[in-house]
């Protein structure tokens, strides 16, 4: 009962107006108040994650009244991870650990379920069946497999469908899908994948029907499940690459799948199953699809998002019910990405987010019948969006004669943005990510204290078709470290920067940029802050998660090459001779993709050459900062050098 009284006086410190004080660096650095938030089936209760003594909790509302009905939260160092209704009265949800050795919580595949109001909870599947789970939920049977939601199966309260990866000691396994009860916790095995590491698609009739894979070459796989059998997809697939289904059309004869085919960027392909003839319903000239939507009634899908510059969204049937209502949504609530992330078996009643460049969200409850909107919940009340800095897209042509895009954050309240101090900020990956038109926390403080932010979708990025991504390949230290580097003098030539205040700092590849572009432009930037950076490319053949994982060797010939030389010269501990730079280095110890040998050996040869340098680390952080109060410190420190660089008062 203390629990949910201390929870209930949290929500209505929430729920009051909200005077917003002038921010300050912990409230850009504070993890979500609210997040993933759902409702029920029926419409009757809302759950929402929140976080209470730094460990997330599954709070469960009665919507009408708004007052809980019951807090899932684990004993000790267990946290709850992701959620579902599987009927009107159940969770079933996952449950991640924490570590005293590290910050980042880890999923080892187990599944819990229990009721809105706390009743009936059981331990659903996992290795500790028979054991205790840290609370009063009851076990079931052990598997030693990692779990996953597969489908909710909205036409069946007492069943779903898992997938299941098992332990066997190796970087692959083949995949199993089991019927489950949600009361009892018995299964029953439907299938086992064809290929290793595999995903599945379900029709409209709660048939396993595809599965797919990459296979440790990196090549798609596709199978189809045909007379109690799984057989090779080749032929529906027709030609197309990079092929991955999305959903079933309603009448279960064809599917929507994402692939390349005709032209730069990867389309939406409505593909006849008998036939395998495709048909091409949707692709943007400049972008691949970002996300793509599938209605919880029909699970059909319905729209696609894409990203170029601003969201954009297009419908497979302008004339659905679930097309209009986000035609309506986005008319409500302009000037925002809008997301349906939750809704009722009878799609009435939507669970909506609207998030912008200044917003990095708000829940809403949307009544499709009443036409009637009603806020619920900010991610972060501490931060006002009227307040925080414009995100604008920009692109110009590198001296390749290639487009390239990117964002600059330009500093709210200033008569003009001109000849300012810069921060370049390069993405992560780089294959595959890509910088968009989002709310980010750390470019916002940087514009908070007058300072533009530069973000660069760079050769080599995701988004922007195949053949833009592989030109990145075997080009780390060369055609994306220029493309930064021609997209910071564009910025310098356009009138917005200040050529002698520019700084440059980012994560993971981000970080190896961070030393790598100043490199090769020595005279550019006046400072590097690398985040969780690999600087030696050479050893990730060695060291960190990549090379063990499924398909990482092959992944890394495909993108670094094996030329030792080569290799060298793309790497920071091989060119600090270049470096004009003030650096600092922040790491975390238990860094898996970036080890900390990365950064040892950075440090190694900066000190070799007796180069000054500033360094922070972190004994218990990852790749990325997980815990508020380390990214407080981190974005204190960042600040601090940055701000002395730039000469920023």
């Amino acid at each position: 009962m203390l629990r949910i009284l201390y929870l209930t006086c949290c929500l209505l410190v929430l729920f009051t107006t909200h005077t917003f004080a002038a921010p300050q660096i912990k409230d850009f650095s504070a993890d979500s108040e609210f997040s993933e938030v759902k409702i029920s089936p029926d419409g009757e209760h809302l759950a929402v994650i929140l976080i209470e003594d730094e460990k997330r909790t599954l709070l469960i509302l009665n919507l009408e009244s708004m007052k809980p009905t019951y807090a899932v939260k684990f004993n000790g160092d267990e946290e709850v991870g992701r959620y579902y209704w599987v009927n009107d009265e159940r969770i079933v949800l996952q449950k991640l650990y924490k570590h005293a050795q590290r910050e980042v919580s880890d999923y080892y595949g187990e599944l819990l379920a229990v009721n809105y109001d706390g009743s009936k909870s059981k331990y659903l599947f996992g290795y500790n069946g028979g054991g205790s789970t840290g609370t009063s939920i009851s076990n079931n049977e052990a598997i030693r497999a990692s779990a996953f939601v597969l489908d909710t199966l909205k036409d069946d309260d007492k069943y779903i469908y898992v997938m299941a990866y098992p332990w066997n000691g190796m970087n692959y396994a083949y995949t199993l899908v089991y019927r489950v009860n949600v009361y009892s916790g018995k299964r029953k095995r439907l299938t086992t994948s064809p290929i290793a590491n595999a995903g599945f698609l379900v029709d409209n009739k709660e048939d396993v029907r595809f599965s797919f894979a990459r296979d440790k070459k990196n090549d798609d796989q596709l199978f189809y499940y045909e007379n109690g059998e799984w057989v090779d997809a080749e032929r529906i697939k027709g030609g197309l690459t990079d092929f991955y289904p999305i959903s079933f059309t309603e009448d279960n004869k064809s599917i929507y799948a994402i692939a390349n085919g005709e032209g730069a960027t990867r389309a939406i392909y409505e593909v006849e199953l008998a036939t395998a003839k495709h048909k091409k319903i949707i692709q943007h000239d400049v972008v691949d699809p970002f996300m793509t939507w599938v209605s919880d009634q029909t699970n059909t899908l319905y729209a696609v998002e894409f990203e170029n510059g601003y969201p954009e969204y297009r419908f497979v049937d302008t004339e659905s019910a679930k097309a209009k209502a986000l035609q309506q949504l986005m008319t409500a609530i302009p000037d925002h990405r809008i997301r349906i992330v939750s809704e009722t078996i009878d799609g009435n009643t939507l669970i909506v987010v609207a998030m912008n460049d200044k917003n990095s969200g708000d829940y809403y409850l949307f009544d499709r019948k009443k036409l009637k909107l009603k806020f619920l919940f900010a991610e972060n009340a501490a931060l006002d969006p009227s307040e925080m800095s414009e995100v604008r897209p920009i692109s110009f042509t590198n001296r390749d004669g290639v487009t390239i895009h990117g964002y600059l954050t330009l500093p709210s309240g200033l008569k003009e943005h001109k000849n300012m101090p810069l921060v370049v900020n390069p993405h992560g990956g780089p294959h595959g990510p890509r910088d968009l038109w989002v709310f980010n926390p750390e470019n916002q403080l940087l514009a908070q204290n007058g300072i533009a932010v530069l973000q660069v979708n760079f050769r080599g990025s995701g988004g922007y078709g195949k053949a833009f991504e592989e030109s990145g390949y075997l080009a780390w230290g060369s055609k994306i470290q220029y493309d930064i580097i021609d997209a910071t003098q564009y910025v310098i030539d356009q009138g917005y920067a200040d050529k002698d205040r520019v700084c440059i700092s980012g994560g993971s590849f981000g970080g190896y940029s961070a030393l790598m572009s100043p490199m090769l432009a020595p005279d550019m930037f006046k400072c590097a802050v690398g985040v969780a950076g690999v600087y030696d490319l050479e050893q990730m053949y060695k060291t960190g998660d990549v090379p063990d994982s499924y398909g990482g060797e092959a992944y890394l010939k495909d993108v670094l090459g094996t030329d030792t030389q080569q290799l060298r010269a793309m790497s920071p501990t091989h060119n600090v001779n270049k470096l004009k730079s003030k650096v600092l280095l922040i790491h975390g110890e238990e860094d898996e993709r970036a080890p900390i040998e990365q950064f040892e050996a950075m440090e190694k040869a900066l000190e070799q050459a007796n180069y000054p340098f500033q360094k922070e680390i972190w004994r218990k952080e990852g790749h990325g900062f997980f815990n508020a109060e380390n990214r407080t410190k981190y974005y204190e420190i960042m600040l601090k050098f940055i701000k002395e660089n730039l000469n920023v008062k």
